[in-house]
């Protein structure tokens, strides 16, 4: 899986938030499918209130492609509300499932 050097000045941050039922549903693990599949790094993990977040860095395009899919989610998730705000860029290797 690529690192991007954090000189690339194309890359953006987004910190995402997926709420609805979206936990234990194989969402965590389709968003890493997804994020490698477009080339995305950084993480997601479950949070106390029920929703699932993710940090996602890669190219706009690329980014956007995982965004838009959270929407959606994984075929028994049932998204209710998908939330993001840009974050500062950070440097993550891959895309990893934290728990």
């Amino acid at each position: 899986s690529k690192s991007y050097s954090m000189e690339n000045p194309s890359l953006i941050h987004r910190k995402i938030v997926v709420c609805g039922k979206v936990q234990g549903v194989w969402l965590r693990k389709s968003a890493r499918e997804k994020a490698l599949e477009f080339n995305v790094n950084g993480w997601v993990c479950n949070r106390p209130d029920g929703s699932v977040y993710l940090e996602a860095v890669g190219l706009p395009q690329q980014v956007e492609q995982l965004h838009q899919w959270c929407h959606l989610g994984s075929p028994q998730a049932k998204v209710t509300e998908v939330r993001s705000e840009s974050g500062l860029l950070k440097g993550f290797k891959g895309f990893e499932i934290r728990y």
